[in-house]
Parts: structure tokens; C-alpha cells; sequence
């Protein structure tokens, strides 16, 4: 299901520019962090002189691999946020997204980052933005111990710049569309969020966080 999800986001291709409006990864060394399945990797091997994807879990680290597996600038390795496995001063570009890094506790995978990053890279957050859109109010509620005040707070506080961004959910099914739901929040929650809701599509808001080295 999620990775039903991944197809979803974003439909309108809005992240993506954006990110390349602040820093073009073209010939760059790309870090993508919490990788998972490698949904992104592709995209960025593209046009990047070379990726490695990092993902904590075993059996997605695995798929990320058969997934590039004829993509010859991409390598996929185990690691954390916490204990990135590169060396010191060995990326351009960092993209991160929903993996880890939500603020208030992500202090242990900004300073790898600091270790890691080479000057003048940059480093890209996406994060829910819990202040506005249908998403964002239903996150807000589910999770209410995530204050988009305080999140925003810490990173600006960090020198991180925020860009905010409206994108959405589409899906091709309904049935989909409810399955995600009940992947992303509480059962309760979820049944709730799908009553109150119509269609295949949700509006959206995220934040990118960036930061140059």
C-alpha cells in the first residue's frame, strides 16, 4: 500500500521542480535517505552522477536493490540517519522524505548530516505541513503531539529555509485511497477521515525544509 501511495503523491509533479529551483542534483552525489522500497531512486539517477540509497530495514533495503538493479549509479546500503554509512564529506544533495527527520528528536541525524554533507551541498526535508489542508487537519488531529509550531521553530532556528508546498493525494481507485488512509493513521481515525470524505483526492500541504552547507 504504500507503495500505492508513493504513485499518488504528488500528481502534479510539484516537489520535484522545487526541489531542483533551490539545487539541481545534476552530476551530483545524492544521499536518499530512508530509501525504503527506492521509489525515488530512479528519479534521481536520472540526472545525478551517483546515488546511494539508505534504508534502516532489511527486507526494503532489498527491494531498493532488485529495483535498480540495472541502474549502474546506484547503490543501496543499510544504515540509519543516526549512523549514515558514508564517508565524511561525501554528498551533494540529501533528500529525505517522511523518514526521520520531524523536527524536535531528529538532533542525532542533523549532526551526521553535518558530517556528511560536502560544502555548498544541500540538504532536503519533506515533512507534513499539520497547520492547513484536509491532510495536514487530519494529521494535526491524529497526532497532536507534532505542533507545527514547534517543528517549525526547530528547523528555522537551524538555519533550514522553508518552502511550502500544496501537492495532493489522487488515486486511480477509491478502494485505494481508503487503504492508505488506514495505513497512515489510527483505526478510529481512519474510519472517520474516510466517512467524512468524497472521490479519489485529497488536498495536500508539505513543507521543504533545505539547507546549504
Amino acid at each position: 500500500m504504500y507503495e500505492v501511495e508513493n504513485h499518488a503523491v504528488d500528481p502534479d509533479g510539484v516537489i520535484e521542480p522545487a526541489m531542483r529551483a533551490i539545487r539541481d542534483w545534476a552530476g551530483a552525489t545524492v544521499l536518499d535517505l530512508g530509501c525504503g522500497t527506492g521509489f525515488h531512486l530512479p528519479m534521481f539517477a536520472a540526472t545525478a552522477g551517483r546515488v546511494i540509497g539508505v534504508e534502516p530495514h532489511g527486507e526494503l533495503a532489498a527491494i531498493a536493490r532488485r529495483r535498480t538493479k540495472d541502474l549502474a549509479n546506484v547503490e543501496v546500503r543499510q544504515g540509519t540517519a543516526q549512523k549514515v554509512p558514508v564517508p565524511d564529506a561525501s554528498i551533494d544533495v540529501m533528500h529525505a522524505r517522511w523518514a526521520y527527520f520531524f523536527g524536535p528528536g531528529s538532533e542525532p541525524g542533523l549532526a551526521e548530516l553535518d558530517r556528511v554533507m560536502r560544502r555548498g551541498g544541500t540538504a532536503f526535508v519533506i515533512d507534513n505541513d499539520g497547520s492547513r489542508s484536509t491532510f495536514g487537519r487530519w494529521f494535526s488531529e491524529s497526532y497532536p503531539m507534532i505542533k507545527p509550531a514547534e517543528v517549525e521553530r526547530f528547523w528555522l532556528t537551524r538555519g533550514w529555509q522553508r518552502t511550502p508546498l500544496d501537492m495532493g493525494w489522487r488515486f486511480e481507485r477509491r478502494e485505494d485511497l481508503e487503504a492508505v488512509i488506514r495505513i497512515e493513521f489510527k483505526p478510529a481515525d481512519a474510519e472517520r477521515y474516510i466517512a467524512s470524505h468524497t472521490g479519489v483526492e485529497v488536498d495536500y500541504a508539505i513543507n521543504l525544509w533545505s539547507k546549504t552547507y
